[in-house]
């Protein structure tokens, strides 16, 4: 088993920055790529950014240039600088960590923290 714990979460105003983190505990062993998600009201949960454990990263387009997706592996962590924050960035943001089971991916979900943008 994997938890994932969020934080650093709020409420920004557009053009401000916030960073958001993830600590992961547990069976870490076969966790290879870590992410954030994010689910606005009435819309499908979205990739925003992914790191794999060698530093690997990509981005969804729309925050390309705005948000940056790190990782220290020595203190399980991932976090999410995101500058230039627009409105549209306003969701609930998921940590997620994708393990290898032998048979294939499963995929371990944090509790979510709420990034709020204020015109």
């Amino acid at each position: 088993q994997v938890q994932l714990m969020e934080s650093g979460g709020g409420l920004v105003q557009a053009g401000g920055s916030l960073r958001i983190s993830c600590v992961a505990s547990g069976r870490l062993l076969n966790i290879n790529t870590m992410g954030w998600y994010r689910q606005a009201p009435g819309k499908l949960r979205e990739l925003v950014a992914t790191i794999t454990r060698g530093g690997s990263t990509n981005y969804t387009d729309s925050v390309k240039g705005r948000f940056t997706i790190s990782r220290d592996n020595a203190k399980n962590t991932v976090y999410l600088q995101m500058n230039s924050l627009k409105p549209e960035d306003t969701a609930v943001y998921y940590c997620n960590a994708d393990s290898d089971m032998g048979w294939g991916l499963y995929a371990y979900w944090g509790q979510g923290t709420q990034v709020a943008v204020s015109s």
